[in-house]
């Protein structure tokens, strides 16, 4: 059971690495305060208008961007 539990923890831990995480959170927040600063008042946008879809979309772009920075192909190139 033990082995089970550390090969589910590698496969996670190389989709989720540090710099994704924290740029995970940090979009989440930046999507509720775009939310809060720009929003729409007409209710007509899709993305400002509701709290939960600007938090993920930010959450989605912060994921990205916070990916490019996590050295995988710096690894492969040592590998090779």
């Amino acid at each position: 059971m033990d082995a089970e539990q550390n090969i589910w923890k590698r496969k996670y831990l190389k989709v989720f690495t540090l710099f994704s995480l924290i740029g995970f959170v940090l979009g989440s927040i930046g999507g509720y305060f775009y939310y809060l600063e720009v929003g729409c008042s007409s209710g007509g946008c899709a993305i400002s208008s509701n709290p939960y879809a600007s938090v993920a979309w930010g959450a989605a772009v912060g994921y990205l961007l916070g990916d490019m920075f996590n050295g995988k192909d710096k690894e492969n190139k040592e590998n090779k």
